[in-house]
């Protein structure tokens, strides 16, 4: 049974007027340069990772209503989703940042998957999801069924919105955030939603990306080994005598050598 069936719910989770129409209108108007970067990473990721290139999984949305959410794929295929689970249950239990696998290292990732993870390019295919009607620009990020199994009561009101690409908790902290406290940003998106609000979120956006890239490229250079330092060259101690008795150093059939004083013959 949909908890979501009451019309009093129902009124509270309606979009926006015109929330639609802002989120084709920006699509097409970004068309001519998504495009071709989108014809670009699938040809990258076809030519680093045997598999197709987008991956589908199932979420779930409006309402509680499930779909399958479209992302590049930046895994192996056949890459194990266990330790994520066992990862964000961990995340939900415990009260420390929504820190990702992959900040720590993920051997599941292709070549240039990270690049993709954090520059949130992986997720452009979902504007298809958009276009499709299960997705908006902006609302809280669609969860896993797994993950919404373990939410509280209060915590499903975050499926009276629309799911979105970037939101609230993503330009507040995001990856700084609790689980609760993007709990609590998606909730309060649901019960602040309007145009206005969308439009401020999809223009810190870009800027909250490029933090967010460049906090992952440091993360990454913290994770490689330390290089040791080079050893001194260590030169051979010169006998000093050498300069006081002028001679030549002589080498026996062993390879041992010793020194013969130099006598002038012609005093």
């Amino acid at each position: 049974m949909n908890p979501f069936n009451s019309k009093i719910l129902l009124e509270t989770a309606r979009p926006p007027r015109g929330k639609r129409a802002l989120d084709i209108g920006l699509i097409l108007l970004a068309a001519p340069i998504l495009l071709p970067l989108a014809v670009l990473i699938g040809i990258i990721i076809r030519l680093v990772s045997k598999g197709p290139i987008l991956f589908q999984q199932e979420r779930v949305g409006y309402l509680g209503e499930k779909f399958m959410c479209l992302k590049f794929r930046t895994m192996f295929v056949g890459a194990d989703s266990v330790s994520h689970q066992g990862h964000l249950y961990q995340l939900i239990s415990s009260d420390g940042p929504m820190i990702k696998m992959d900040e720590h290292g993920d051997s599941r990732i292709i070549l240039f998957g990270r690049w993709l993870r954090s520059s949130g390019l992986d997720e452009l295919p979902q504007l298809i999801n958009v276009l499709r009607g299960e997705m908006s620009l902006v609302g809280p990020r669609p969860c896993l069924p797994y993950e919404s199994d373990k939410y509280l009561p209060w915590q499903k009101d975050r499926f009276l919105a629309m799911p979105g690409l970037t939101g609230l908790w993503q330009v507040s902290g995001k990856n700084r955030t609790t689980f609760v406290e993007m709990m609590r940003l998606d909730i309060k998106y649901v019960g602040n939603k309007s145009l206005w609000l969308d439009l401020k979120i999809i223009l810190k956006t870009i800027p909250v990306l490029m933090i967010q890239m460049w906090d992952s490229r440091k993360k990454r250079k913290s994770l490689l080994p330390t290089a040791q330092p080079k050893a001194a060259l260590q030169l051979p101690v010169v006998n000093q005598s050498l300069f006081r008795n002028p001679g030549i150093v002589v080498a026996d059939g062993d390879g041992n050598t010793k020194f013969t004083k130099y006598h002038d013959k012609t005093n």
